[in-house]
């Protein structure tokens, strides 16, 4: 394989990766950690750098030529170098934006034995797993995918466009990032990133919520649809009005009870004799 070919291939696994990492970790935050919907993540589209690097690292891990004549020791020894190299990865990761922006992506002090809130025992057990899972599970599907797409090259042509919105995208967060780190440099804090975005949707909610109660019919549509579902409501509060009057002026005659009525008849047909 050329030098362009690998890097291509190295690209393609960091489109997948990223792009199933954000998927996992979107399905992970609903059920299990912050129980709603959340955008995780530095970048504001559906993408993870750091699983993209950790598969093209994984994948790379796996072609490792061991040969310690134990096939389950080889197996053993790629899983925890796996392990090491996805925990490196995450506290190389998160130690650039602490320390190089004041960001803090993620926070593991309340987990025991963390390292500066940015790795921990448990998590560090969790991508042994992962390790695990790629190695006996999902290798030989990405070496598909990795064939798949040296035969098909043409979808370089999206993995083109992916990196173009994935830059775009970075040099926005980039440029935010900038103003963040000059305001947590002024006050001395590292800002925790995934509760600055809740707090940002939480005020867009509320002025959201204030704009619509200043102007509560924004657009001809929404006048247009007020006004049909008011003249509906009127409509039917004129129609029982009319039934209710109509009933209140029926005869007597049709409000009392049979018997009533004919006691009525005989004392009238006495009363012409």
């Amino acid at each position: 394989m050329s030098f362009v070919d690998a890097l291509l291939v190295i690209c393609f696994l960091f489109f997948v990766g990223s792009v199933l990492g954000w998927c996992i970790e979107v399905v992970f935050r609903r059920l299990f950690t912050a129980k709603k919907w959340i955008n995780p993540g530095f970048l504001t589209g559906p993408y993870l750098p750091l699983y993209g690097f950790g598969v093209a690292g994984l994948f790379g891990i796996s072609r490792i030529p061991l040969n310690t004549g134990m096939v389950w020791l080889d197996a053993l020894l790629i899983i925890l170098i796996m392990g090491v190299a996805m925990t490196l990865i995450e506290y190389i990761a998160g130690l650039i934006f602490i320390k190089g922006m004041k960001i803090k992506l993620w926070d593991y002090s309340n987990r025991w034995g963390n390292i500066q809130g940015i790795i921990c025992p448990l998590f560090s057990l969790f991508w042994l797993l992962v390790g695990a899972a790629f190695y006996f599970v999902f290798d030989g599907p990405v070496v598909e995918a990795v064939v798949w797409f040296v035969h098909h090259i043409e979808f370089a042509f999206v993995v083109g466009i992916f990196f173009g919105v994935f830059f775009v995208d970075l040099g926005h967060s980039l440029h935010l990032a900038t103003r963040i780190k000059k305001f947590a440099e002024e006050h001395g804090i590292v800002v925790h990133y995934e509760k600055l975005k809740e707090e940002v949707g939480t005020r867009k909610k509320e002025i959201k919520e204030r704009v619509s109660f200043l102007f509560p019919l924004k657009s001809l549509s929404e006048l247009k649809e007020a006004l049909t579902g008011r003249m509906k409501k009127f409509s039917t509060e004129r129609k029982e009005k009319k039934k209710k009057e109509a009933k209140d002026a029926a005869p007597m005659s049709e409000e009392l009870p049979a018997e009533t009525q004919s006691e009525v008849a005989m004392t009238e047909d006495k009363d012409s004799e």
